[in-house]
């Protein structure tokens, strides 16, 4: 007597955890996979999701990545936080200061076209657009 079973198809994937940083997109994944008749086995740590222990194990590494990345995200909220309630603001800093946004002002109202007036500041063309665009267009 015969028996035939027909083992699962076994795919080497690099268990990378940005790809699964998220407990269920791991546990659907796996999910998915099991039912194609896929096993997972990850190659750096060592573990498959042939048995219910590496299932198990794999679960518990996902909700150890989640929890790595909800804390990175906490701590980064955290920074910004106290860096702006110590004055501090992020992002580049401005190409023209009031100044210079005024004697463009000035310039703008006597008539002279945004490229000249770029062309004295030291900017690009958008740039003048961008810090004047108080509803009034520029002359090009």
């Amino acid at each position: 007597m015969s028996m035939s079973y027909r083992w699962p198809i076994l795919r080497r994937l690099w268990f990378r955890e940005r790809t699964l940083a998220y407990t269920q997109h791991v546990l659907s994944v796996v999910d998915e996979l099991t039912t194609r008749g896929v096993g997972f086995r990850s190659l750096t740590e060592g573990l498959h999701t042939d048995g219910p222990m590496g299932k198990a194990m794999l679960t518990i590494m996902a909700a150890f990545a989640q929890l790595e990345r909800d804390t990175m995200i906490e701590r980064t909220r955290a920074g910004l936080a106290a860096a702006a309630a110590n004055g501090r603001k992020g992002g580049r800093p401005r190409k023209v200061d009031d100044a210079d946004a005024a004697k463009a002002r000035k310039l703008r109202d006597k008539g002279i076209a945004a490229t000249d007036i770029a062309k004295m500041l030291g900017v690009s063309r958008a740039t003048v657009y961008r810090y004047l665009s108080d509803g009034v267009p520029l002359s090009a």
